[in-house]
Order: structure tokens, then C-alpha cells, then sequence
């Protein structure tokens, strides 16, 4: 009999496990045939996020050259490396190019269509254009997938779900919000993927209230400006008559940083270097757990100034005043993060030389505008010194920091539970927009198109109107007739739209405090409360505690999301090749 194997969701990461599975088929499956079934509404590869079916004025987050869909010998896996063009080097792009997101579909296309014809022969790949709706069976039989508008469910012998982002079912907040609007005529739009929300219902010329100043707030503007037909001239924004006038805000009150813009030469950072496995299995070890603030952070901190210090002592050498061993010992054997001020303090004389991670994620706390049109200034001016920075090589200690952060992520996926601030303290410094959306941002504000309202923005329902302010500029705050929620849905099991993930949920699938579905740390199993994983399913991705930073993985820098795809597979695999086999004995 032919086994069956289920997965849910054919973007990039059902479409990458179906890589895996390909390349590690030769060695570990030699059972019967085996027919792959791939769950989704959208095309296998580029799934709903990459779709063609979308704005082309609509970029990737990332460099052409920093995008990968293929294994290199730097990832930590078992299975073998089957090395393939970045998206710049398939394209045929300049590996700068922020690439638009029709494009990257092509290229998610491609991959899946090569990996589908290097399986074995005797494995087949069926697409079923469906939403999966439930998923249902004993811990030690075949599963059953039920699909929308399909009489009889999937027989499976495993199931994966690989559901990517996923939309959320409003919280207390989002409703009442609604509701108002309801009650007054207003528009309010929750939180929502940018490139499905129906935006006609914010009318030219007039104010909308914007909460959230990241990437979905990105896709926002370009939509609302450009996806209107205005353009840019240079430096300047040529309205077409056709915006609205957006007020944005966050708690923050200021963009995420820009990507980086220069390439990587010189020594790296040793990294990991104070946040390792040896630190992670000493905070796994204890009975009494952990708290991510109190344990995690110092260890996190010390290691991003590790990396920053190590490339300013060692690239620029002349901005220090002391000998990078002498500084590297002291460092080192710091036990507090006072200790190690004092000791940057007098090692490092400009104090823009120096790591401050506060000011980085928060630079306007506790500061205050006597206007708002100080206040618009003044961000444009923060704004554009951060944008120079990031495209200047002699700031290279800030590359040093990304990759920290990295190499502290991967980390902290073995942990699991840090809690959403992390995530956003990461987004806000390493997943920022382009350089180029930052200027048009700049442009938009000088036009008059877009204001800044400020950190810590609060919205009120009272009037009949929104009404947002914010302490940056005391005394200062505007109305409107929209409200528009600028992030991403919270992927949480329990408010999750998808009901296959509610329905796991209500049967006893366990989740981390924040909300995620828990899933096993070796192969991706999902655990239940009482911590057991099912033999039979599997999760992969941001809606599980091993979600991995970023949407693709860069070239060379160990792929977490490889890591877990291939163990992922392999166990699939072997759990396939001895189904039915006789017990040993």
C-alpha cells in the first residue's frame, strides 16, 4: 500500500520540506510508493504571500543577493547539501536590488518545481487548491484531513502544517473599535495582511489615524501613494490628488531601522561568544526555569556588544583607546552591565562609538516636541542620520550587531519561550524596510502627506471620531474618520481564523504564553499539555515556538529554518520507511 504524507500550506516552507524530503529520500526511503499531498488555496512555491496575484509596486524586505532557498555546507543538518542560485544569481539582478515580490514567487516557483523532479520515482506530489479544515484520527492510526468542499477527508500517515502567518480573530480591543466605527460611520480596518485589505474606504485628502510604524506600515504607504498615482521626483513626492493624509504612530514613534547597505569584509566577530549552547542547556537545565528578562537579556546584551566591540577594536582601530585583548580580557570578565559602561567609557571616547541598545530601540523616550511641526522636523532628522549610518561602512560595528542578533536568535530558538518583546526588539533592528522606502517616507513627510504623531500613540474612541496623541508633543492631537491597524495578526492558536489550528487546540495541543502552537525542538513534532509528542504530526513555522527570524534565510549564515526542515523530513521519512515494518525482537 502506498503510504500518504499531508502538508498543510505549500509556501515557502511547505515547499522547502518537500526539498528536504527530496534530498534525503535516497538514503532513508526505499518503502513502498509515497504520494505527497500539498494543502493550499494558493500556488505551491510562492503561496499566499509571494503570489503573482499581487501590486508589483509591492518589494521584498531583503537584497536580491541576500535570498536563498538552498542548503549550503554551513548548515547545521544531517541530511546532504543541495546547493542552488541566491534570487539574484537565478534572476539574473544586481544582488542589491530589492527585488518585487512577483519576482520572488517566480523564483519560489522554480525551486519547488526542482525539487518535485529530483523525488524518486515512485513518489508523487498532488496540489489540492482547498483550505484544510480539520485534522482527525487516533495518536497510532491514519489521519484524516478534512478539506473544504470535499466530501471525504485525506487519508494520511503523517500531516505537517506548514501554515505561515496567519490571519487572527479580532481581541477585545480590535472589536470595540469596530464596533464604534460601526456605530459612527467610521472606518476602522484591524490588524490585516497589507496586500489583501480593501483600502477603498479611505478617501482622498482625508485624515487616517495609523497605528504601527513597520513593515505592514510600509506596504501601507506604498499603497495609498504610489498604488494612487502619485510619483517621485528625486527627492520630492508628487501627490496625485488621490492620498489621504495619514497621522502615524507606534510605541516606538519611529520607523524601524533601514536594511544595511554595504557588504561584509574583514574578521568576523567569533560568535557565538557569550550567548551559546552552553549558556542555553545551563538555562534548559534548570528545575525552576527561566525568566527571559532576568536570565536572558544580560546574556543577549553582552553578546551584541561582544560583536559591536570586537569590529569597532579591530576595523577601527583608531576610534579606540586601548589594546582590543586588553579591552576584550576586562570585557569578559565584567559581571554586570554597569561594569562593562564604565569600562566602554573609558575605552571608547565618542559616544557614538558606543552601544546603546536602549536608544536604538527607543530614542524618543522621555523626549519631548513643544509642536508637532518641531516634532516632524526632528524625525526627519533622526530618520535621515539613521539612514546615512546604515550606508556607511565606517559605522561597520552596526553590521557586526545583525549578525549577533542572529547568532542569538538561533540560540534562542532552542529555548522557546522569549516572550513577544524579543521579536519586536529584533524586527525593530534587523528587519527593517529598504533604504529606498525610508527616503520615499521622507519625501511623503516633507509633502505633506504623511505626519508623525509620536511614541507611545494612543487612540481614543470618543466624538464620534478616532483621536490620536501621543506624549512625544504634549498637548498635541488630531481626529479622524479611520483608524488603520498597520501590523500583522498575532498568530496565536487560540485566535487563530484557521480552524484547523482552533480544532488542535480544543483537542489538547499545547502553547507557549505568547500564543504559539509548541512543537518539538529535534524534529517538530507537536506536543500536547502534558508534553508528548504526537507520533504523527508535525508544525513548521511562525505560527509554532521554532519560528525563525526572517522569511528567508541569507547565504552562509547556518539556515535555522534548513535545520528544521531537514530534521523535520527525515523523521517523516524514516516514520514512513518503518510503517508496518515487524517489530524487532
Amino acid at each position: 500500500m502506498r503510504h500518504s504524507l499531508v502538508i498543510v500550506g505549500a509556501g515557502p516552507r511547505g515547499a522547502g520540506l518537500v526539498e528536504r524530503i527530496a534530498a534525503n529520500a535516497p538514503e532513508l526511503y526505499a518503502g513502498p510508493g509515497l504520494d505527497i499531498h500539498l494543502v493550499d488555496p494558493y500556488p505551491p512555491g510562492a503561496g499566499r504571500v509571494w503570489r503573482a496575484a499581487q501590486s508589483p509596486l509591492l518589494w521584498m524586505n531583503s537584497h536580491a543577493g541576500d535570498v536563498t532557498v538552498f542548503t549550503d555546507d554551513t548548515v547545521d543538518m544531517a541530511g546532504p547539501v543541495h546547493e542552488g542560485p541566491t534570487l539574484h544569481e537565478w534572476a539574473g539582478i544586481d544582488g542589491r536590488t530589492f527585488a518585487d515580490r512577483r519576482l520572488q514567487g517566480g523564483y519560489l516557483r522554480w525551486a519547488h518545481e526542482r525539487a518535485v523532479a529530483a523525488l524518486p520515482p515512485s513518489v508523487t506530489v498532488h496540489h489540492h487548491p482547498r483550505r484544510a479544515l480539520r485534522v482527525g484520527g487516533p495518536r497510532t492510526g491514519r489521519q484524516q484531513v478534512w478539506l473544504q468542499d470535499r466530501p471525504r477527508p485525506l487519508l494520511a500517515d503523517l500531516v505537517v502544517l506548514a501554515l505561515g502567518h496567519l490571519d487572527a480573530e479580532p481581541d477585545d480591543e480590535q472589536r470595540a473599535l469596530t464596533a464604534y466605527a460601526g456605530e459612527h460611520g467610521l472606518v476602522h480596518l484591524p490588524p490585516d495582511f497589507t496586500a489583501d485589505s480593501d483600502l477603498s474606504a479611505l478617501r482622498p485628502g482625508e485624515p487616517v489615524l495609523v497605528r504601527g510604524l513597520g513593515l505592514a506600515f510600509v506596504d501601507l504607504m506604498v499603497l495609498l501613494t504610489e498604488g494612487r498615482g502619485g510619483r517621485y521626483e528625486g527627492d520630492a513626492y508628487v501627490p496625485s490628488g488621490r492620498e489621504p493624509v495619514l497621522y502615524v504612530g507606534s510605541r516606538s514613534g519611529v520607523p524601524y531601522h533601514a536594511k544595511i547597505g554595504y557588504d561584509w569584509n574583514g574578521e568576523r566577530p567569533p560568535l557565538p561568544r557569550f550567548f551559546g549552547p552552553a549558556e542555553t542547556a545551563e538555562l534548559l537545565s534548570r528545575p525552576e526555569g527561566f525568566d527571559f528578562r532576568r536570565d536572558v537579556w544580560p546574556l543577549v546584551e553582552k553578546e551584541l556588544g561582544f560583536a559591536h566591540y570586537h569590529r569597532l577594536f579591530t576595523a577601527h582601530p583608531e576610534r579606540t583607546a586601548v589594546a582590543w585583548t586588553d579591552f576584550e580580557e576586562k570585557y569578559a570578565a565584567a559581571g554586570d552591565a554597569a561594569e562593562r559602561e564604565t569600562l566602554v567609557a573609558s575605552a571608547v571616547p565618542d559616544p557614538r562609538d558606543r552601544l546603546d541598545l536602549a536608544a536604538l530601540d527607543r530614542p524618543l523616550d522621555g523626549v519631548r516636541y513643544a509642536s508637532s511641526a518641531e516634532f516632524q522636523e526632528g524625525l526627519r532628522e533622526h530618520v535621515e542620520a539613521g539612514l546615512d549610518r546604515r550606508h556607511d561602512p565606517s559605522h561597520s560595528p552596526d553590521l557586526a550587531v545583525f549578525l549577533a542578533l542572529l547568532s542569538v536568535y538561533g540560540q534562542l530558538l532552542r529555548l522557546g519561550n522569549t516572550g513577544p518583546w524579543w521579536h519586536g526588539f529584533f524586527s525593530r533592528l534587523a528587519s527593517g524596510p529598504p533604504g529606498p522606502r525610508l527616503r520615499q517616507l521622507l519625501a511623503l513627510s516633507r509633502a505633506g502627506v504623511l505626519h508623525f504623531v509620536g511614541a507611545g500613540m494612543t487612540v481614543d474612541a470618543e466624538g464620534g471620531v478616532f483621536r490620536a496623541s501621543s506624549p512625544t508633543v504634549p498637548g498635541f492631537s488630531v481626529a479622524a474618520r479611520a483608524l488603520v491597524e498597520a501590523r500583522l495578526p498575532e498568530p496565536t492558536v487560540r485566535r487563530a481564523r484557521d480552524p484547523l489550528l482552533r480544532e488542535l487546540y480544543r483537542e489538547g495541543a499545547a502553547e507557549t504564553p505568547d500564543g504559539l502552537l509548541r512543537v518539538d525542538r529535534l524534529d517538530g513534532r507537536i506536543l500536547d499539555r502534558n508534553g508528548e509528542p504526537h507520533p504523527r504530526r508535525f508544525a513548521l513555522g511562525p505560527h509554532t515556538d521554532g519560528r525563525t527570524p526572517g522569511a528567508f534565510t541569507r547565504p552562509r549564515t547556518g539556515g535555522p529554518a534548513f535545520r528544521q526542515n531537514d530534521a523535520t523530513a527525515r523523521a517523516a521519512l524514516v516514520f514512513l520507511r518503518d510503517l508496518g515494518r515487524p517489530a524487532a525482537g
